[in-house]
């Protein structure tokens, strides 16, 4: 798949369509493009409503809710939704997961033909959330706690707001020991051979950061090495975790995990230190033309509150006021996450394309149907 090509027609056509669908977007549109153009939304003043103010006014509204999430299988989000709904049971949540690239140009070509479903989008495109502002596609809004997330996990304006923290790293069979390998560089000993499993880094924009990461840390030789060690690659980031967990591979590469806690017994997530991996922001946001934006605004000001997240599932929170658990960092205090790149990284697409293509060289096209299945143009609807 040409993902430059897709995004390139696709976007163009989302622009054209924005900027048609400003006047009918309404007075929340016309806010939100002038709240970008002149900095006013920096003066959109926090939410000091509780929780149950802002429930009450989202069930007035008419107690319906749809969110577009990034992510790689339709039940990654079922967890959220209990206990939104558990919280919140008047609201009727309706979470609709699919790889980010395809939401954001699906939401594209609904800006583009007026038929806008979600009312709020989270997703790893972070470059998206620049231009959709720029386009005046968000409405600046500011939820409680919004002063106290971390300076680069928030736009000044409130038209996006990080909600969760993610890494993707590479783990290994907890049964290994000190033994597995202690670094990533190691994951080239000839021990390991036929023995890795890894999401395709040429498929998702994280582990292809990650592994741009790597091959900028150890060499092109490096990545050569491990092209030979005939690594096991599949689509959805959950794949080497799947594979270790199951016992069919002892090593996996660029899956989310913990050091705090390990999310999957038996598998063992690592982040030695002077050692790449790759962290971010999940970012969040309003949409201007959003249906139900009292319950959007309740749902952030829900994924903010201290509550959600002192119990990532992580560790670690977007908030500075926080603290992690089991002797955890708060995530920007490690330098080898490269928490200010990854957002640079995602704003080049033609960069991310040469690398995209170069890692397709070394290990072969993207093969297999998406995890989330296909979804088409109008989800959740």
């Amino acid at each position: 798949m040409n993902t430059v090509s897709r995004r390139g027609v696709l976007g163009a056509g989302a622009a054209a369509g924005v900027a048609a669908l400003a006047a009918s977007f309404g007075a929340s549109a016309k806010a939100a493009t002038t709240a970008s153009a002149s900095g006013a939304g920096a003066f959109v003043p926090e939410e000091t409503r509780s929780l149950d103010e802002l429930y009450a006014a989202a069930r007035q509204e008419g107690g319906g809710l749809i969110v577009y999430a990034g992510g790689d299988t339709p039940t990654q989000q079922d967890d959220t939704v209990q206990a939104f709904r558990a919280r919140f049971p008047g609201i009727k949540l309706t979470m609709v997961v699919d790889y980010s690239k395809f939401h954001d140009v699906r939401i594209d070509n609904q800006l583009a033909t007026g038929t806008l479903i979600p009312d709020v989008v989270q997703l790893q495109t972070l470059q998206d959330f620049t231009r959709w502002k720029r386009l005046g596609a968000l409405l600046p809004y500011k939820p409680a706690g919004f002063s106290a997330v971390y300076p680069g996990f928030k736009d000044p304006d409130g038209a996006w707001v990080a909600i969760a923290v993610y890494a993707f790293s590479y783990m290994y069979a907890a049964s290994l020991g000190s033994s597995g390998p202690a670094t990533p560089r190691a994951m080239v000993d000839p021990r390991w051979k036929g023995a890795i499993s890894s999401s395709y880094p040429n498929d998702d924009d994280a582990v292809l950061f990650l592994y741009r990461l790597y091959a900028q840390a150890y060499g092109w030789d490096w990545v050569s090495q491990l092209a030979a060690q005939g690594p096991q690659f599949g689509r959805g980031t959950p794949t080497p975790i799947a594979a270790v967990a199951s016992g069919q591979k002892l090593v996996g590469i660029g899956g989310v995990g913990s050091l705090a806690t390990p999310l999957v017994p038996g598998v063992q997530w690592a982040v030695p230190d002077g050692h790449p991996f790759a962290a971010w922001g999940q970012r969040a946001a309003i949409l201007a033309g959003a249906r139900h934006p009292a319950a959007a605004k309740l749902y952030l000001n829900w994924q903010l509150s201290p509550g959600v997240q002192q119990g990532s599932f992580n560790g670690w929170s977007v908030r500075t006021d926080v603290t992690p658990p089991g002797g955890l960092r708060p995530i920007w205090e490690y330098p080898n996450a490269h928490l200010d790149e990854f957002p640079r990284f995602m704003a080049d697409r033609a960069e991310a394309e040469r690398w995209r293509e170069t890692f397709t060289l070394y290990f072969g096209e993207v093969q297999g149907v998406p995890t989330p299945g296909w979804l088409g143009l109008h989800p959740g609807q």
